[in-house]
Formats: structure tokens, C-alpha cells, sequence
């Protein structure tokens, strides 16, 4: 698994004071968004403390420890946001959307594909898969029997209306 995992991008500033904007699709956005954390930004990886945050329309803004003027901001503009890993503190079976990808999806014991991506629109989280051609199927309780990320695989219901 990867050590940092991106959880939004700098798409603008905010004021004068150096508050940016962060948009962001990220699933657990209250274990990261808050005063205190530390947040890495662009492929260098740049650490940050946030001194500040607030959710405003769809964007999460936040003033970061050293930044003070747009000036300060406008560097960061159009990178990307990380935290590392270990800071989110995620239980033994817990996983994020992007720990999906990759895996293989079966149904019983026959393989129906692999996930190449994962969809979540407006808490209706899908998952595409790709086989002979590419359909997608809903990250539920309902269907999705098990997520077994020690042996890379997804487990479906049995009997389920999939046309591959």
C-alpha cells in the first residue's frame, strides 16, 4: 500500500490572508480535514500543519502554518493534497476506495474481473470493473460478500444479474 494518499487538489485561493481552497472526493474527509493535521503537498510532498478549517459550498478551505498572504498561496495552486497513511489510523479491516483497485472480483469461485476504478456518486459508490468489457456493480452489503485485501480479491453474491 502506498504511504501518502491523495485526498484532494489546491484549486484556488481564498481572501487575502492565504486561505486555500481544496477540492476534494476523498471517503473519510472527517479524519483528515481538521486543525493540527499534517498535510503534504504536491509530488515533493511538502509537509503543512493546518491552523485552520472550515467546510465552505463544495470545498474544504483551510489556512496552512506559514502561509499568509494569496502571494504564499498562488505556489501551491493546482497541487496536489497527501496525507500519509499511518496518520489516518484506519482499523484492521477498514479500507479506502483506492485499496479496491487492482483487485480481483469473483463470484464464487469464478473470476468476473478486476477493479480499475472506483465511482462514488452521491453515496452510490460503484465499482468498474473491467473483464471482457467494462460494467460496474454496487459496493454493498447486499452484494459484495466480502473485501479480502490480504488475498486481493473482492467476493460477490452468487446468482447475481451480471451480463459479462
Amino acid at each position: 500500500m502506498q504511504e501518502y494518499v491523495c485526498i484532494g487538489k489546491i484549486v484556488n485561493t481564498h481572501g487575502i490572508k492565504g486561505e486555500l481552497r481544496i477540492l476534494s472526493h476523498f471517503e473519510k474527509k472527517d479524519l483528515v480535514f481538521k486543525k493540527g493535521a499534517s498535510f503534504f503537498i504536491g509530488e515533493e510532498k511538502k509537509e503543512f500543519k493546518v491552523v485552520a478549517y472550515r467546510h465552505h459550498k463544495i470545498f474544504e478551505m483551510v489556512c496552512f502554518e506559514g502561509v499568509q498572504s494569496i502571494n504564499e498561496g498562488l505556489l501551491y495552486k493546482g497541487k496536489k493534497v497527501y496525507v500519509a497513511r499511518e496518520d489516518l489510523n484506519l482499523l484492521k479491516d477498514d479500507y479506502l476506495y483506492e485499496d479496491l483497485i487492482g483487485l480481483a472480483v469473483y463470484e464464487g469461485s469464478r473470476e468476473i474481473g478486476k477493479v480499475i476504478d472506483v465511482w462514488d456518486s452521491n453515496g452510490n459508490v460503484l465499482l468498474e470493473v473491467q473483464y471482457k468489457k467494462t460494467y460496474y456493480i454496487p459496493l454493498k452489503s447486499t452484494y459484495i460478500k466480502k473485501i479480502d485485501l490480504e488475498q486481493q480479491r473482492i467476493i460477490t453474491s452468487k446468482g447475481s444479474e451480471l451480463i459479462l
